[in-house]
């Protein structure tokens, strides 16, 4: 194969630059046990705090940033928030993470 046929299969620079970004969010560990409180349970800010052991302020802004990187959702109740994965796909790519470091 030569390097011209191998340029074929890179995808789109935006598409790589978009990746990227995905992954820098995985790299925060507050993020990821924040995503792994999420694996079985919607949770509010309230109880992802107890949880983590960490003040309101500070996981609300990285519930802002897993958010607005679309790997959490959330939904109104009554006067409380309730956050849950985005889909299957985080958990997905969490897993094979962890599978892949266990090797």
């Amino acid at each position: 194969m030569n390097t011209e046929t191998a340029k074929k299969f890179l995808p789109e620079e935006t598409s790589l630059y978009d990746l990227a970004e995905l992954y820098k969010i995985f790299g925060d560990s507050t993020r990821i046990k924040i995503l792994y409180a999420l694996f079985e349970f919607d949770l509010s800010v309230g109880e992802l705090c107890e949880i983590l052991n960490m003040t309101q302020s500070a996981v609300s802004h990285q519930l802002r940033v897993l958010k607005n990187a679309k790997l959490v959702k959330y939904r109104k109740l009554g006067k409380s928030v309730i956050y849950s994965l985005a889909d299957s796909h985080v958990k997905t790519i969490l897993d094979q993470g962890m599978e892949h470091i266990n090797e």
